[in-house]
């Protein structure tokens, strides 16, 4: 619970302001950028396969290929460490389509591959009347800004804290330092919002916690209960 009147507010991404879309709908997608139209079993067969490996925004990957443990290691530091770690992981599912890994990525950078939980619209927009401020703080390797300018949310957003640009992951203090010195608020009037242990880091940095589990596309994850802690209280 917060310790006293919180001033701002940092949201995780992944899992706390959006999930990524559907895996089958994921496969469909990638599978048509290429020039291919898949049944739809096929595409569940290879969704179950692709998660198993390693999905941008999904599971974590059953097993990390030892050609790829460097690039994955630095996956969330630099943005070209991402794409050849998941774009690797893709390519080790037989696909049968020529460029496949790639365009399964591409879906992950823009806003289609993307779905806002219901309550963050709302959210962000009651804390930005209540003049509390926002960052959204991500464990991330490639620019967040796109989708939120596709979204209509960019103005609810006061810092973007990403890894990759500021050299710091979650759980690491640094990372949430660094965006309450951004918003210009003292760590211990800010409160972190996410959906992992990793973002629980931030008790370290002397901001209040809120966990929320994570919810599937679409459907509602707990979000109004930031309201209650901040805006309410």
């Amino acid at each position: 619970m917060p310790r006293r009147r919180v001033e701002a507010v940092l949201f995780d991404f992944h899992g706390t302001l959006a999930q990524v879309e559907d895996a089958r709908e994921w496969v469909l997608a990638a599978a048509a950028s290429c020039g291919v139209t898949l049944e739809r079993m096929r595409a569940t067969i290879l969704a179950d396969r692709l998660l198993t490996a390693g999905r941008a925004g999904g599971p974590l990957p059953h097993r990390v290929p030892p050609r790829l443990a460097e690039v994955w290691a630095d996956r969330d530091l630099y943005p070209h460490a991402h794409r050849a770690a998941y774009t690797g992981l893709a390519g080790t599912v037989e696909a049968g389509i020529d460029g496949f890994a790639d365009a399964l990525y591409e879906r992950v950078l823009g806003p289609d591959g993307w779905v806002p939980y219901p309550d963050t619209a709302p959210t962000l927009t009651a804390l930005r009347a209540a003049g509390v401020k926002v960052a959204v703080v991500s464990n991330i390797g490639f620019d967040l800004r796109p989708l939120f300018d596709a979204w209509g949310l960019t103005g609810l957003v006061d810092a973007f804290v990403l890894s990759y640009e500021v050299g710091r992951c979650k759980p690491d203090q640094g990372i949430f330092l660094r965006a309450c010195g951004m918003l210009g608020v003292d760590p211990e009037r800010s409160l972190m919002v996410g959906d992992t242990p990793a973002d629980a880091g931030a008790v370290n940095a002397g901001c209040a916690v809120l966990v929320l589990p994570a919810a599937d596309a679409g459907k509602p994850n707990g979000l109004g209960a930031v309201l209650d802690l901040v805006v309410r209280a």
